[in-house]
């Protein structure tokens, strides 16, 4: 029997966030552990570090695509960190290795993640993010945005 591929979810934010967006985040990084997928994201604080905790509490696993040249910058919640060197060009990287994005509220970064991710044609999750294109999905709900990014992965 083939195993199943295995789906990959960006999740993309702000670096420095409220307690309230990082509980929200920490709900979608659970919500994809609990439902199989791999959590990829920039692997440093705020949304990225939130989320990445909430995976790890449900045994997922955590990639963390750094901007930087050293590993030891990811958060603790990282279990694969690829330093990349090549400073906030990384987000592209972010988006290409994911089969779907959930993007939750974050500033220039985060736009430009999403604008690769519809470039590519890559389905988008927004939570309360950037409203930029009627592409864009948006729920409101952690667990039925992460529901919807797996359904459309398509996997």
């Amino acid at each position: 029997m083939a195993k199943k591929e295995q789906v990959f979810i960006a999740v993309i934010g702000a670096g420095k966030c409220s307690g309230k967006l990082k509980d929200l985040a920490e709900k979608v990084g659970k919500t994809i552990a609990e439902k199989g997928a791999i959590l990829i994201c920039g692997g440093l604080g705020g949304v990225m570090e939130a989320a990445a905790k909430g995976a790890k509490s449900k045994k997922g696993v955590t990639i963390g695509i750094l901007p930087g040249d050293d590993r030891k910058e990811a958060n603790p919640f990282i279990d694969i960190a690829i330093p990349t060197g090549i400073g906030e060009a990384r987000n592209l990287v972010v988006i290409k290795s994911a089969d779907a994005v959930i993007a939750l509220p974050g500033k220039f970064g985060t736009l430009s993640e999403m604008a690769f991710a519809l470039k590519l044609e890559k389905p988008v999750i927004s939570i309360s993010s950037w409203n930029v294109d009627e592409k864009i999905e948006r729920i409101e709900d952690p667990e039925k945005a992460v529901v919807r990014a797996i359904d459309l992965a398509g996997k």
